[in-house]
């Protein structure tokens, strides 16, 4: 007899359950987020039946959990969160929730819908840590961002020549800038000399002169504040700036070990090969995509995984084409990243991005035409397993010819 099983991840526990194929619960439960609740959990479900033939519905496909189960060799199904939603009404009209009535649910939607979802497909070690590193690298570079606007800010309220001299507050620079100078007071005695002392001592390469640094610290706006708060947040963004300091050159670390890693593994080679994507693009790439080739079934199926696609509502008379917000967000602005910057290297990407602007398009929607243009491309090279090839590319070798 075929069995279904449904598992509601918890952070400390989580619900599961076992039905057949006429819906009949043939175990319920609830197991700990430890080693010894996991090791129950598995032990049970090894009870009912071999783990090859007991496929799991969850809703979040990675993880501890995940883990455990696909090493103990169960098929795991991937239920977006959207789908559980819509079949909610199908089991409780009253809108209540609870855990095993939700794992009770997973396993019925795979019970009698599960031809509809692929099974999820384990990557291989190579791929899951440059997913790590990729992905720890992304949000690191947005708490940079967020955390040189904070600097920022601070400063434009107590110390705007600070924020001026430099170009970009979060270049080492004008880091040890702030670290050194961290209020308007401080710098009172700062002469042409003495910065130009600072300059070569930090191993400034920019193209101004200490001269006009110093001219742009002159001309900002001096602070209106008292000397106690001007000295209070002299000291916030002193520390700030070493917390960033040390960011950054962190992130100088992982950027370089993401590139070297990229670099190693054969499919990265292939993305690589793409016009303008870079190793740090490419590898953001090709941490999402994977190295199961068998995971997407066609290039349409690809471009709506990467949200480069609209989603198109008909009815009637009545149609509409909106904006698609399921999709892997990361790929997204990994593929739209690389395929902005390669109508700056390709011809035919150029001539792909000018019409879509042309018919009304905005740069992100021209980006997103263009992306969907590439991921053609980039499916039919995954596919084979073979590098980018513009003599190969019927569109990109008719242009040239004609060039």
């Amino acid at each position: 007899m075929q069995l279904f099983a449904g598992c509601d991840w918890g952070g400390e526990a989580h619900a599961v359950s076992v039905i057949d194929e006429g819906g009949a619960v043939r175990w319920k439960g609830t197991v700990g987020h430890d080693a010894e609740g996991l090791a129950k959990m598995v032990r049970q479900l090894a009870k009912l039946g071999t783990p090859a033939d007991l496929p799991i519905a969850i809703e979040r496909p990675t993880g501890l959990l995940v883990d455990t189960l696909v090493e103990a060799g169960h098929p795991i199904v991937p239920l977006h969160p959207n789908v559980v939603k819509a079949c909610r009404p199908r089991y409780r009209a009253a809108g209540g929730k609870d855990d095993l009535g939700d794992s009770y649910m997973l396993a019925d939607i795979l019970r009698t819908d599960g031809h509809r979802f692929a099974r999820l497909l384990p990557q291989s070690d190579a791929i899951r840590a440059l997913r790590a590193l990729v992905r720890t690298r992304d949000d690191l570079v947005g708490e940079r961002v967020a955390m040189a606007n904070q600097l920022s800010a601070l400063l434009e309220s107590c110390w705007p020549g600070a924020v001026a001299i430099f170009a970009d507050i979060d270049s080492p620079i004008a880091l040890a800038f702030v670290r050194r100078y961290p209020t308007a007071a401080s710098a009172e005695r700062l002469g042409e000399k003495r910065l130009a002392s600072f300059l070569a001592q930090h191993s400034y390469c920019g193209r101004r002169t200490a001269a006009e640094l110093l001219q742009r610290l002159r001309a900002a706006p001096l602070p209106r504040i008292g000397e106690l708060e001007a000295e209070a947040k002299g000291q916030l963004a002193a520390m700030l700036a070493s917390i960033l300091e040390q960011l950054v050159a962190k992130l100088l670390e992982l950027t370089a070990r993401v590139e070297h890693e990229v670099a190693e593994l054969p499919e990265g080679r292939i993305v690589m090969s793409l016009p303008r994507s870079g190793r740090v693009n490419a590898a953001q790439i090709l941490a999402e995509l994977g190295d199961q080739r068998a995971r997407f079934d066609s290039a349409e199926h690809l471009a709506a995984e990467a949200g480069v696609v609209p989603v198109t509502y008909a009815s009637g008379k009545q149609r509409g084409v909106v904006f698609r917000w399921a999709c892997n967000h990361r790929l997204r602005s990994a593929i739209t990243t690389f395929a902005d910057n390669s109508r700056h290297a390709s011809p035919w990407a150029a001539g792909v991005y000018r019409r879509a602007r042309a018919r009304g398009c905005d740069h992100p929607h021209a980006s997103r035409v263009l992306a969907r243009a590439w991921v053609r491309v980039l499916f039919r090279m995954w596919q084979a397993a073979e590098p980018y090839d513009p003599a190969r590319h019927p569109a990109a070798a008719a242009l040239a010819a004609t060039a």
